[in-house]
């Protein structure tokens, strides 16, 4: 966590990855489109790091969805209900949560066949659409 969202922030959080993750794999990392990710200083250092991936998402993507929603998770069951006196505490909340997360992790799991999940909206359409508003 950082108080910044620059590319020198994100060059960190490569860094960290890079000594982090054992040097025989590949690592992945999912982005928004922001330009932190884009800069030259990035762009030079993921060339000399080829095993890094990025894959940039599309806006809407239903499985970005997914990644907001276990964002979502501190935020309800815990953040919501705590009180924070200065962002270290707020960090060190945030870094328990989600070490307890790691140490029992839930998968989230699609509860609908895609054919429900149209079914649902062709209803929300329908009834949308014949609001008269």
């Amino acid at each position: 966590m950082h108080a910044r969202h620059r590319a020198i922030e994100f060059k960190k959080f490569l860094v960290t990855l890079d000594r982090e993750v054992p040097a025989d794999l590949d690592v992945h990392v999912v982005l928004d489109n922001a330009s932190t990710h884009k800069t030259p200083a990035i762009k030079r250092w993921l060339a000399a790091h080829p095993r890094f991936v990025l894959h940039n998402t599309a806006t809407s993507s239903s499985w970005l969805n997914l990644v907001e929603r276990w964002f979502g998770e501190p935020t309800t069951k815990k953040l919501q209900r705590g009180t924070h006196r200065n962002v270290r505490d707020l960090n060190k909340d945030i870094r328990t949560w989600i070490q307890t997360w790691n140490d029992d992790p839930r998968p989230y799991v699609w509860t609908k066949t895609a054919d429900q999940i149209l079914e649902s909206i062709k209803r929300y359409c329908t009834r949308i659409n014949d609001s008269r508003h």
